[in-house]
Formats: structure tokens, C-alpha cells, sequence
């Protein structure tokens, strides 16, 4: 009887383990797709410039990223963006809050 009242502590120590040692891991599917959009926005807006040498909108990229936030693919929309981002020597902005 007493390992039936374990077993929901035990999960939620494991869930809240998990985000102490990898905050943001842990991340909801309404949390992905915010965040696909965020990332995609954010260099949709800050990678475009009036100079000859930009890309922001046209960029391959995001525009893969785009296409994948849309159907749903959103951790492959994420880790696109965000590698696109690093490679730009760009900060990455952080996760919205819910």
C-alpha cells in the first residue's frame, strides 16, 4: 500500500530533478511551437537590414525552419534556428514564458 502512494512523488522528484539539472528540456508542445515562432521571428526581424549583404527573410535556413514549425516539427524548427543563430555569432534569445 505505501508503494501506491510512492510512485506519484517518485515521478514528479524525476520531473522536477529534470529540470534543475536541464532547465528547458522539459519543454510542452505549446511551449515548442511559442518558441519555434519566437526564433523564427526573431530573425526574420533582426536579420534583415537595408545593406547589400543580408539575407534575413530569404535566408534557407529559416525558411526550413518556417516550413517545419508549421507542420508541426518544432524541435527540428528549433534546433535549426537556434544553430543559425550561434553560427551568426547571435545571442539566443531566451524561451517565452508561458
Amino acid at each position: 500500500m505505501c508503494s501506491l502512494t510512492l510512485r506519484p512523488a517518485l515521478a514528479l522528484g524525476i520531473v522536477l530533478a529534470l529540470e534543475v539539472v536541464a532547465p528547458g528540456l522539459v519543454l510542452a508542445q505549446p511551449d515548442l511551437k511559442a518558441r519555434c515562432s519566437q526564433l523564427v521571428s526573431y530573425y526574420s526581424r533582426y536579420g534583415s537590414t537595408r545593406g547589400h549583404d543580408t539575407d534575413g527573410n530569404r535566408n534557407f535556413i529559416r525558411l526550413g525552419a518556417e516550413i517545419d514549425c508549421r507542420d508541426g516539427r518544432y524541435e527540428k524548427g528549433v534546433a535549426a534556428m537556434e544553430q543559425l543563430m550561434r553560427g551568426k555569432n547571435w545571442t539566443v534569445p531566451p524561451p517565452p514564458r508561458s
